[in-house]
């Protein structure tokens, strides 16, 4: 009969030691990666802060070129459509939300509807007002100032003067 010897030995596996140094290499390289993370958010704000602000400045700038004036400079008063039922908003803010989301005229009337002979310009911003991403809300506050260099009113929104044209962000 043979008889096999066996060789005892320590059981595999980690010490505690080499437990302890993993976890610390693990957390030097989180806490070097995980700021750089939080970095990306801001600047994917940023970013797309800058692309809203640009799309707003050439919608307005077109209704500046078909119309001979801003958005919000004059009231959308009433107007007779042939499709669709005309918007009436007062000067300013709900003016420039109208014309700028609705069908208009030469005069800056608006309509829900086309009219190849009188409602033919716009809509300039067919899902609305994107939101300022910098601040809260997708609001734009109209002021009639007409001073360049806009303050920031701090609504979270925009702000746009109806005599200068100028448009920012108001955080």
């Amino acid at each position: 009969m043979i008889r096999h010897n066996r060789i005892i030995g320590r059981d595999q596996g980690f010490t505690l030691v080499e437990l302890l140094i993993v976890t610390i290499i693990l957390a030097i390289l989180a806490a070097i990666v995980v700021p750089q993370f939080a970095n990306t958010t801001d600047d994917a704000r940023a970013t797309a802060f800058d692309a809203n602000l640009s799309a707003l400045r050439s919608a307005v700038e077109l209704y500046r070129q078909q119309h001979l004036a801003y958005p919000g400079n004059v009231a959308a008063t009433a107007a007779t459509c042939v499709t669709g039922a005309n918007e009436v908003s007062a000067l300013g803010t709900a003016s420039f939300l109208t014309q700028m989301t609705r069908f208009t005229n030469q005069a800056g009337q608006a309509c829900t509807g086309t009219d190849p002979n009188q409602f033919r310009f716009g809509p300039y911003v067919k899902d609305g007002i994107p939101p300022n991403p910098l601040g809260t809300s997708n609001v734009v506050t109209v002021v009639s100032t007409g001073i360049l260099g806009l303050a920031s009113g701090g609504t979270g929104g925009w702000r746009f003067d109806s005599v200068t044209g100028e448009l920012i962000g108001d955080q």
